[in-house]
Formats: structure tokens, C-alpha cells, sequence
């Protein structure tokens, strides 16, 4: 205690800040890897006029709140104020759009990744690119605004994403890591930058539409890991501690995405090396050494050091699971049994791998929102029983388990069966891997390969963040972010590996072709307004 005292008065430890979808995050670890305090903040993105958002001033809030609670989690293990830190590093949800006008002010709401809104830009994107530019993407965000003909394009001068926001927010300065561009704009990997060809496509399709714009001139500049991205500024300082403990100067890592975290967090930014994330949405990174076909369902994107990755990116995880484990947690208190979460989880997901393997003939679908992977703009969950179905509470969760990876199994069935990728090593994080064995196992099942989870995989993505502002600053002289993390940071990590069951892959498969035969009643049910 007396020597993580020491390291926080000198300011010997790293800040990692992710915006996730439901908690805002902070993790602060010391100058051996470990981290060492944590905050967060919970919110809940909103429906308004059909957009995804959350409000400023909720994203102001919520990092203010998210830091005032890791200030109060080092003074009460360590008696001490947070007063500096080595290198502050803030992540976030990827893609979506924040257009700023000369100013830098927000010119519409925030619109997340979860927005299924700009259909028609991405798939005429996708033409003109030969390259998958999902709904998500932020440049699909601007040419949808494009082709809507949207008033706030007549101020537009940059846009970012929400790391890139609050980045600038704290250091004034707009850029992001190149990971977190990939989600922007397509890169080109060999020199590290947006794709000139592309862009010069962009360009054109702009200028039929009226607007004479060079569009790498709004996009934030693309920084590599280990790039000093700026320092905390007064405004900034005071933005992000208000009670005015925190110093000024404190260097800034290049901002990323969580997708990108997720990758650091794992030590999987190597070639054939892969990591699934798992929460709110799931997606799992795959690093590849080539260049794969254009598929709707598969991203390519990038490490934070720019190297090229496939993503299979999914809306929606574990928000169904959520909700029928709320209303079992409420039935319990109605008749006097456990109503601690922290508790019930694991009961019920332990449960689960008493089910059948196929889940006894029930299926659901847990899409509250729409589903790139499956071709849905919008979602609305479902849970589906035959008559003769073995209908018991253990199929029941291994059903909502099971289809929170469903969609994502079927992206990289095409990853592996028809690209032929050869992944070595994955690993596993995120709140659905909490319970010990049964999120990695069905994972297994599902990828038909081993699925490893570290010690640290409950840290999640601030922590990843945490690592990136680490190498910013410790990192030495032509050290690679991948020899960065395997040799000083995982050198001696704990992790338990599980292999997949063959009853456990079989029953898989059974169910991911029963999800995919009843796909039609989820695009009925959608069309439907009860």
C-alpha cells in the first residue's frame, strides 16, 4: 500500500478512460501493469427522432462523474488526492458521428454506432470502394447526411468520433489512433493513412451532390500508438476534475477505439491472433497479414500501431440477457429469495450448462436494435419455443447465451470457412466472461476453437487504454506495441484456456442453423408494430 501511495503522489501510473455503452470507466495502473484503482459512471444511450445518441451534456457529466469516482477510490485505499499521472489515454465506442463547426461545436446530436440509418450511403460507399463500409462507419454518417441533404453540412468543418470529441475537449488538439480512424474512413496500412484513392472517390461523390469538399480535410489526423497526442490543457484540467486537484501538462495518448482497447487489454495485436469483446455489442478482432475479400459482414480495420485487422462487428450482446435475468431477479424477491445481481448471475449462467447442448428446441433473438451482420436495420427481441421443446429454466439460459454469439459465429464462419483464416490464439473479455468457464466455453463451442481468458479480461477496455498511455510514455526507442506488451506487460500473465467440447460445437451448429432458418420471423416481427 505504502509503495502504490508513493507511485500516485509521484505520478509514476497511467489513465485509461472508455466510454462503453452502459458505464463509463477509468482505470489506473501503476508503473508494473497492474491497475491499481478504478471509477465509473452508468448511463443509457436513448431513442429520440429514431437516432441512437447521448446527450453533451451527459457525456460532460458522466466523465466528470466517472473521474470524481476514481479520485474517491485512491483516497479511500490509499489515503492520498489524485493530483497527476504519467499519460492519460481516452477511448470509446467506435464509429459514429460528431460534425463541429469552425468553432468545434457540435452541429447535430451525437449519432452512435448503434445507428441502422444510413443504409443507402454505405451500400453505394461499398460500390464505389470495392471495401465494406458498414452503417456504422462515421463516413457513412456524413455521406447519408449528404444524400439527405442535411442543413448542418452548410457549417460543417471536421468531424470525430466520441474519443476524438473528448480528446479535444482536454488537449484542443483533433486527432485520433489510427485504430480508431479505421472506423472512420478506410486506411491504407502500408503508409499509415487514410486511403488516397478512396478518398479521391469520396471527393467525387460529394462534388455531385453540391458539396466541393476535400474530405480528409475534416477528418482528425491519424496518429499511431506511442504518438504523444497533446497535453491536458487549463480548460481541460478543469473540464475533467472541477474541484482543480488535477496538474496541467499531463501528456495524452492518441485516443482509440474500444475495439482496439479490447485488442491491448488481451495482448492479441499480433498476426493471427484474435480477441472476442463481449457486452452490450460483441465483435471479435482478428489480425491478418492479407488482403481479404470485400463481405458485408467482415470490417477490415486496424490495430492501434496500423496493422490490418478483420472485425466482425455485432449491435447486439448481452442487453436481452439482461432483462429476463432483471425479471427473474424480480420474481425471486417477490417470494423471498435472492435479489443481488452479482449473486443471481452467475447462479443462472452456471444453470445454463446444465441445458442441452442444442437448447432443447428454444431459440431467441436478442436484437434490440438492427444487425449489420444479419442485413436487419432495425430489431425487436424474440423468444421462440416449439410445441415439443424441453422447455426448463437451464435451455432457457443456454438459449439467451447462446444467441447473444449466435449472430457473431455466423460473421466468423465466413472469416474461417471461406477466407481460411488461421487464427492461433483468442482470447475472451468483457461482463459476459465474468462467470468463470461458461461464457468462454460456449464461446468455444461457437468458434470451435480454444478460448483463453486472462486475469485482467475483467478490466476491460480502460485498462487497454491504460496500456496505450503506458507505451506513450514507457515505451522505448523502436519497440513495437506488440513486443511492448508480450515482453513487459504479459510476460507473466495468468490465463486459463478452454478447449471446445464436440457435443458442445455440434449442439452449436445445430442451433446457429435453426437461428438462421428463423431469421425470416424476426425481419416479420419487425415489420410489426404491437
Amino acid at each position: 500500500m505504502e509503495d502504490r501511495k508513493s507511485v500516485i503522489e509521484q505520478g509514476r501510473c497511467v489513465l485509461g478512460i472508455e466510454f462503453g455503452s452502459t458505464r463509463i470507466k477509468a482505470s489506473l495502473v501503476d508503473d508494473k501493469f497492474e491497475p491499481i484503482a478504478a471509477g465509473d459512471h452508468a448511463w443509457e444511450n436513448r431513442l429520440e427522432n429514431g437516432i441512437w445518441t447521448y446527450h453533451y451534456e451527459d457525456i460532460i457529466s458522466g466523465l466528470q462523474d466517472c473521474y470524481r469516482s476514481l479520485k474517491d477510490d485512491v483516497s479511500r485505499k490509499y489515503g492520498v488526492t489524485l493530483k497527476r499521472v504519467g499519460c492519460i489515454g481516452i477511448s470509446g465506442m467506435m464509429h459514429g458521428y460528431i460534425p463541429l463547426d469552425e468553432e468545434q461545436n457540435p452541429l447535430t446530436e451525437f449519432r452512435t454506432w448503434r445507428n441502422t440509418i444510413t443504409g443507402e450511403a454505405a451500400m453505394e460507399l461499398t460500390e464505389a470502394f470495392d471495401f465494406n463500409i458498414p452503417q456504422r462507419w462515421s463516413i457513412a454518417h456524413l455521406y447519408q447526411a449528404v444524400l439527405n441533404k442535411e442543413s448542418h453540412l452548410d457549417n460543417i468543418y471536421s468531424l470525430t468520433t466520441l474519443a476524438g470529441y473528448i480528446h479535444y475537449r482536454l488537449t484542443g488538439r483533433l486527432v485520433v489512433g489510427i485504430g480508431e480512424g479505421s472506423g472512420i474512413f478506410p486506411i491504407d496500412t502500408e503508409k499509415g493513412t487514410y486511403d488516397e484513392q478512396m478518398m479521391k472517390k469520396m471527393n467525387e461523390l460529394c462534388q455531385k451532390h453540391m458539396r466541393q469538399w476535400d474530405v480528409e480535410d475534416m477528418l482528425p489526423r491519424l496518429l499511431p500508438a506511442g504518438s504523444k497526442a497533446g497535453i491536458l490543457t487549463a480548460e481541460g484540467a478543469k473540464l475533467l476534475d472541477p474541484d482543480g486537484d488535477l496538474e496541467v501538462g499531463i501528456p495524452f495518448a492518441p485516443p482509440e477505439g474500444d475495439a482496439g482497447t479490447g485488442m491491448v487489454a488481451t495482448n492479441s495485436v499480433r498476426v493471427r491472433t484474435g480477441n472476442v469483446s463481449a457486452g452490450t455489442s460483441d465483435f471479435a478482432m482478428v489480425v491478418v497479414d492479407r488482403k481479404l475479400g470485400v463481405h458485408r459482414e467482415i470490417d477490415m480495420v486496424t490495430t492501434p500501431a496500423g496493422a490490418p485487422v478483420a472485425m466482425v462487428h455485432c449491435n447486439n450482446c448481452t442487453s436481452d440477457i439482461n432483462a429476463w435475468v432483471q425479471l427473474l431477479a424480480e420474481f425471486s424477491g417477490l417470494v423471498g429469495g435472492e435479489t443481488d445481481m452479482g449473486k443471481i448471475f452467475p447462479l443462472l449462467f452456471n444453470k445454463a450448462m446444465e441445458g442441452d447442448k442444442d437448447c432443447g428446441g428454444l431459440l431467441s433473438f436478442n436484437y434490440f436494435s438492427g444487425e449489420g451482420v444479419t442485413n436487419l436495420d432495425a430489431g425487436k427481441p424474440l423468444f421462440l419455443r416449439r410445441p415439443d421443446a424441453k422447455f426448463t429454466l437451464a435451455n432457457f439460459m443456454r438459449t439467451h447465451i447462446m444467441s447473444a454469439l449466435a449472430t457473431l459465429k455466423l460473421g466468423l464462419d465466413i472469416l474461417t470457412k471461406e477466407e481460411m483464416v488461421v487464427i492461433d490464439k483468442m482470447y475472451g473479455h468483457g461482463g459476459f466472461f465474468k462467470t468463470p468457464g461458461v461464457g468462454q466455453s460456449i464461446l468455444a463451442a461457437a468458434v470451435d476453437a480454444p478460448i483463453s481468458v486472462m486475469e485482467t479480461a475483467g478490466e476491460g477496455g480502460p485498462y487497454g487504454m491504460a496500456l496505450l498511455s503506458a507505451y506513450t510514455i514507457w515505451g522505448e526507442e523502436d519497440e513495437t506495441l506488440e513486443e511492448f506488451l508480450e515482453h513487459k506487460v504479459f510476460k507473466d500473465a495468468n490465463s486459463t484456456t478452454l478447449t471446445p467440447d464436440s457435443e458442445d460445437v455440434r449442439g452449436f451448429n445445430q442451433f446457429a442453423e435453426a437461428y438462421k432458418e428463423a431469421l425470416a420471423v424476426e425481419r416479420e416481427a419487425i415489420k410489426v408494430t404491437c
